[in-house]
């Protein structure tokens, strides 16, 4: 993170997203390092819940679907059986 003061001027450079690849030296000591095991207390994190379930349901079935042969059939169903058109 880098505050600065404004007006200022930032550049980047092409490299900017190309990543870095650990040499074997590194991947082998990094290896042997222990990992330490730390809660979120250590880092001052409240984990409490925050929400709360008032109620669950499932939703309801689905209705069986109508084969339609042709568009104006279509058309017509839409338009007076669902009032989508």
């Amino acid at each position: 993170t880098v505050s600065l003061k404004l007006p200022a001027i930032v550049t980047t450079d092409l490299r900017l997203n190309e990543p870095r690849y650990a040499s074997l030296p590194n991947i082998m000591k990094a290896k042997k390092k222990p990992i330490d095991e730390k809660t979120p207390a250590d880092y001052g994190v409240d984990v409490a819940p925050r929400l709360k379930v008032i109620k669950t349901s499932e939703p309801g079935g689905r209705k069986a679907g109508v084969k339609v042969k042709t568009v104006a059939e279509l058309v017509a169903k839409l338009h007076d059986e669902a009032g989508v058109i």
